[in-house]
């Protein structure tokens, strides 16, 4: 996710919280759409569907969270 950023993803991971928790949950997100897509898990459409709405939520989320970083480092 967003590997552009790297650097301030590492930085956002131990210093805020909230980061580490949004970066987490998209992650196992990421994990468990992976395995659907691959047949490797089961899911109902619809339920897939919600699950990639909320990583992509989270994905907007910890950018705008990155970019408020990176205007605050000047």
């Amino acid at each position: 996710m967003l590997h552009e950023y790297r650097d301030e993803i590492t930085h956002l991971k131990q210093a805020n919280a909230r980061f580490a928790k949004i970066f987490e949950r998209h992650n196992e997100l990421d994990g468990q759409i992976s395995n659907i897509d691959a047949g490797r898990a089961h899911m109902d459409h619809l339920e897939l569907e919600r699950l990639k709405k909320e990583k992509l939520r989270l994905k907007d989320e910890a950018y705008a969270i990155i970019l408020d970083y990176k205007k605050s480092q000047g």
